[in-house]
């Protein structure tokens, strides 16, 4: 199995508050989050830096991100590629992209065959808006007029730099963990663009949909904050933004509270937030 994505519109944010020590953890998780869905543990792990012109201290925080994110998901980093383009990318910029390959026994692979009706949905908590959405981000900061430096209320003293570069959670080890020690997964879905209504049927069956119960978790404030603040619609929120939800697992319901304790014991938040019934491939928000 292998991914390939990069960080997205949030290198702006890293660029423009002179952060560069999370975005090598973005590039690795949105990769090796995609390749466990498929039950595969990721082997290793190469990235592509462009930029305008080295910069040798802002390189040495990226590849010190991308190093940190290899160690949380148990992969090696092979190397990769590094271009200069001047002219093409103004000074201090830089793109990245990632590329990863994982390996899982054939008759692990989870492809959606294994779901079933009656399943139950297990989210996993983000750490906030992850590497998605950040076009509507900005945007709102634009349009209010809001600094990377405001410190808003709701996040207890942090600026909006610190909150919107949060890295994305890695999931990988507690759920390779989670499958060693016999918990059954049917199915896993990572969160990422197009929020749970896109991400969320991807794993399920033929004739399957999931039904939503969106008031069955704690939503982080930064999403309060952004849809308040830029007045987005709860809908646009669900459709761009991971919610508080950055994976998901399908699970029987006699393995419910099981899994449950399991995440607790790894210190990551989860809830029951929805059941598999029959349907064409959709999420069900729940009344």
């Amino acid at each position: 199995m292998s991914g390939t994505d990069g960080v997205g519109t949030k290198l702006k944010l890293a660029h423009q508050s002179d952060r560069h020590d999370t975005v090598g953890i973005d590039l690795v998780a949105m990769c090796v989050n995609d390749v466990l869905t498929s039950g595969a543990e990721p082997l290793f792990f190469l990235d592509y830096i462009a930029t305008s012109t080295l910069d040798p201290a802002q390189l040495a925080q990226v590849v010190a991100g991308i190093a940190a994110g290899c160690r949380q998901s148990g992969c090696a980093l092979l190397g990769g590629e590094t271009a200069e383009m001047p002219g093409f990318y103004q000074p201090g910029e830089y793109d990245l992209a990632g590329f990863c390959v994982g390996v899982v026994e054939k008759s692990q692979i989870l492809d959606g065959s294994q779901v079933r009706v009656g399943d139950v949905a297990i989210g996993l908590a983000s750490q906030g808006i992850h590497s998605n959405g950040f076009s509507l981000v900005r945007r709102i900061l634009e349009v209010t007029g809001q600094t990377l430096s405001d410190r808003p209320t709701p996040f207890n003293g942090k600026s909006l730099a610190e909150e919107l570069l949060t890295p994305t959670q890695i999931y990988v080890q507690p759920l390779l963990a989670a499958r060693r020690a016999g918990l059954e997964i049917h199915g896993m879905a990572h969160i990422t663009g197009g929020g749970l209504p896109e991400n969320l049927p991807r794993c399920l069956g033929p004739d399957q949909s999931l039904r939503l119960t969106p008031d069955a978790w704690v939503v982080p404030p930064i999403f309060t904050w952004l849809a308040d603040t830029g007045g987005v619609a709860r809908s646009e929120m669900f459709n761009t933004f991971n919610m508080g939800i950055g994976f998901a697992v399908l699970v029987p319901p006699t393995q419910v509270e099981l899994t449950l304790q399991w995440f607790e014991s790894q210190e990551i938040r989860a809830w029951a937030i929805g059941e598999v019934v029959p349907g064409s491939a959709e999420l069900i928000f729940e009344d």
